[in-house]
């Protein structure tokens, strides 16, 4: 299939103009890999080569050991076990990597569930991936400073990652039709984090306008409106009550204004975990010595 729709890029005018749209700052003579995972897939490679299923599985159980360590961190001040991930923990040691101080039970409620999702997700993608699941990267969770100082820089660093994770998801859509199983589970981890992306973006968003009672601690101030990840990015803010113009409850498109997702493609995924803006690069920002596996350039 995939030697196939290389041969009519080749040899189709339409085809390869499309292909070279897709492929945008990366190259001429390279091709865009296929995504998947909450996130997130990326890999520049040579037109001759072929990205397989076990490497877009791979890309994303490396995405994913990054939201459950995150979140592991956040709700018990610990990384995930050996059982989890197969090994020992690649966290670097931080003495800031502690629980979160939540302040407010919704909010602590809502990170343990989605703590407990991202776990299910890293097994998921082990258990299919067998013998063949790469290992867990080196992560450095104080990439954009400490995230679990308080709930509201907690929520601001969540809410990145999983609108990333859906936007990423979104992208793969197209690239997986020929491989159903997997298409069918992308579209449900897909779904599971756009639940998570909602609760987390109305939480800000209740929080930026003093609209969420705290239920124990010191007061905590309203957060500001995340600043965004990208160009594309449309952070949580409702700084007019009722009015459409204003909101962003949720992250789609804005021109033209047509209530789709945003999507990314896999080097803006990258770009993002990485803190990067260039292409070709391998490491940064989350993972110091990149992802593992064949799938982790810009």
């Amino acid at each position: 299939m995939k030697t196939e729709l290389l041969e009519r890029i080749v040899n189709n005018a339409s085809d390869r103009r499309k292909f070279m749209k897709r492929v945008g700052a990366t190259g001429i003579g390279m091709a865009a890999a296929t995504m998947i995972g909450s996130s997130l897939l990326s890999k520049t490679v040579e037109a001759s080569s072929e990205i397989t299923d076990v490497d877009i599985l791979n890309f994303a159980l490396n995405l994913e050991y990054l939201e459950a360590e995150f979140y592991s961190v956040a709700t018990t001040g610990q990384t995930l076990g050996t059982g989890v991930i197969g090994g020992a923990t690649m966290v670097q040691t931080n003495a800031l990597n502690a629980a979160v101080p939540f302040v407010t039970q919704e909010v602590q409620d809502m990170a343990n569930e989605i703590a407990n999702d991202e776990m299910l997700h890293v097994q998921f993608l082990r258990s299919t991936l067998g013998t063949a699941a790469v290992a867990e990267p080196a992560i450095n969770l104080q990439a954009l400073g400490n995230p679990f100082d308080n709930e509201n820089d907690f929520l601001t660093i969540a809410r990145a990652f999983e609108d990333v994770g859906v936007s990423a998801y979104a992208g793969a859509a197209t690239d997986l039709v020929s491989n159903l199983p997997y298409l069918q589970a992308a579209a449900q981890i897909l779904a599971v984090e756009a639940y998570h992306a909602g609760a987390i973006r109305l939480n800000l968003i209740l929080k930026e306008n003093s609209w969420l009672p705290q239920t124990s601690g010191a007061q905590l101030p309203p957060p500001p409106v995340p600043a965004p990840v990208d160009s594309m990015d449309v952070p949580p803010q409702d700084p007019q009550p009722f009015s459409l113009a204003t909101a962003h409850y949720f992250t789609t498109i804005q021109n033209p204004n047509n209530a789709l997702a945003v999507i990314r493609t896999p080097a803006q995924v990258l770009m993002i975990v990485y803190g990067v803006t260039t292409t070709g690069q391998t490491s940064g920002g989350f993972f110091p010595s990149g992802v593992n596996g064949t799938i982790k350039s810009t």
